[in-house]
C-alpha cells in the first residue's frame, strides 16, 4: 500500500475543501401551504447571529440573543436522513422539498418564554436542544434540526441554538472563535428553558457545536446558581470537534457529568481528520481511538465507523440503518445501568469498559429494520 506523504495529504485536504466550496448552499424557501402535504416540525430558536434587513439571520456575530419560532414541512417522498432543497430552477414541491411554512420573530424574552412555556406544558416539560456544527448557515442548521427530530421521532419541544458560523469551508478559525463567543448565549438559552418550565432537557450537539456546548455547560456549572444543569436529562455529542485534553478540563470543571453522556464518533471521519491536522494532533474527541484517555469520566462512546459514508461527519443523521437503530436512543440510559448483556442486546456490537467509560463498537445487522419494528 502506498504511503501518503505530507504533500499528498495536503492535496487531499484542498480537494475536499474546494469540492465543498463549489457545492450550492442551502437556502430557505417559504411556502405557507406546504404543511397541508408534509409533516410540520415546530422549532424554537435562540440565536446570536446578526439579524438581516429582510428578517433572516446572517453569519456575523450579535451580542444580542434573539428568539424566533419556525414551522418546517418535512416532505413525504424522501429517504431517511435526506434533506431535499428546492430547485432554484423549478417551483417548490412540498411532496419532495423541505419548506418553511411560517416564521415568527419574538420582540423580547418574555414573549418567547410565554410561547415556549405553553409548548412545554403540552409536552410534559420535555425539551430537546440542538446545537449545529462548523460551516452551517442559518437555513442549513434549521432544516437539519427539523430532519433529525422528525427522523428520530424525538418527543418534546424542539429548540435550536443557531450560533454565528461563517458558513465557509475556509472559515474554520472564524467558527472556532464564534463557538467561544456564543457560549454565553447557549447558557442563557438553557436558563430560559428552565424558567419556562422545562423539567427534562436533552442536549444534542454536532461537530464544533460540541465544543461550544461543553464551554456553555462549564459556564453554567461555575455559576452554581443556575437551574439549567439540574434539568439536563442527558448530553449527546455527535462527531465532537474538541481537543481531548480540553474536553477533560471542561468535564472536571462541571463536576458530575449529566447522564447519560453519549459521544458518537468514528475514526473514518474525514472532517475531524482535517481538524486534527490543522491543530497539529492525531485525533479529536470524535475520532478517539484510545478510550483510556477518558477512562476516568462517566461517558459512553458509540463508535459508528461501520456505518460511515462520504465525509462521515454526521453519520447519526445520514445513515438510514443507524437512524432506525437510534430511534431506541431513549433506552440507552436504562440499558447502561443494567448488565453487559443488556447493552449488547440494545445496541448490537462489541462492548468494552475501561473504569467509568464504556465504548460500544456498533455493527450493522441485516435485520436491523425488522428487529426494530417488532
Amino acid at each position: 500500500m502506498t504511503r501518503k506523504t505530507p504533500t499528498t495529504r495536503l492535496l487531499l485536504v484542498l480537494c475536499l475543501v474546494l469540492a465543498a466550496a463549489c457545492a450550492p448552499r442551502g437556502k430557505m424557501t417559504v411556502d405557507t401551504e406546504a404543511g397541508k402535504v408534509g409533516k410540520v416540525e415546530t422549532i424554537f430558536i435562540g440565536t446570536t447571529r446578526d439579524l438581516q434587513p429582510d428578517g433572516t439571520y446572517g453569519n456575523k456575530r450579535s451580542e444580542v440573543t434573539r428568539f424566533a419560532r419556525y414551522a418546517v414541512s418535512i416532505p413525504p417522498k424522501r429517504k431517511l436522513g435526506e434533506i431535499n432543497w428546492p430547485s432554484r430552477f423549478a417551483k417548490p414541491d412540498p411532496e419532495r422539498d423541505f419548506l418553511t411554512v411560517s416564521a415568527r420573530t419574538y420582540p423580547d424574552e418574555p414573549a418567547f418564554r410565554g410561547d415556549l412555556s405553553a409548548a412545554l406544558k403540552a409536552e410534559g416539560g420535555e425539551a430537546v436542544v440542538f446545537v449545529h456544527g462548523y460551516n452551517n448557515n442559518f437555513s442549513e442548521g434549521l432544516y437539519r434540526v427539523a430532519q433529525f427530530a422528525h427522523d428520530l421521532e424525538l418527543p418534546g419541544v424542539v429548540v435550536h441554538y443557531a450560533w454565528p458560523s461563517a458558513a465557509e469551508p475556509l472559515g474554520y478559525v472564524y467558527d472556532r472563535d464564534s463557538a467561544i463567543f456564543a457560549r454565553d448565549g447557549l447558557a442563557a438559552l438553557l436558563d430560559q428553558l428552565a424558567d419556562a418550565g422545562a423539567t427534562r432537557v436533552l442536549l444534542v450537539a454536532h461537530s464544533m457545536g460540541s465544543a461550544l456546548t461543553m464551554e456553555a455547560l462549564r459556564t453554567v456549572a461555575l455559576q452554581r446558581d443556575s437551574k439549567a444543569l439540574g434539568r439536563l436529562s442527558g448530553v449527546i455529542l455527535i462527531s465532537p470537534d474538541i481537543d481531548v485534553d480540553v474536553f477533560r478540563a471542561q468535564a472536571r470543571a462541571m463536576g458530575e457529568l449529566p447522564q447519560p453522556f453519549v459521544i458518537f464518533g468514528s475514526n473514518r471521519d474525514k472532517i475531524l481528520r482535517i481538524s486534527a491536522g490543522l491543530t497539529g494532533q492525531r485525533e479529536r474527541l470524535g475520532s478517539l481511538s484510545d478510550l483510556s484517555q477518558v477512562a476516568d469520566l462517566k461517558v459512553t462512546f458509540l463508535d459508528v465507523s461501520a456505518f460511515a459514508a462520504g465525509a462521515a461527519h454526521f453519520t447519526v443523521g445520514d445513515s438510514p440503518a443507524l437512524i432506525l437503530l437510534m430511534q431506541r436512543i431513549s433506552e440507552i440510559e436504562g440499558a447502561f445501568e443494567a448488565d453487559r448483556a443488556a447493552r449488547v442486546g440494545l445496541l448490537p456490537g462489541v462492548v468494552m469498559t475501561v473504569q467509568s467509560a464504556t465504548q460500544v463498537v456498533l455493527k450493522p445487522i441485516a435485520t436491523v429494520g425488522s428487529e426494530l419494528t417488532r
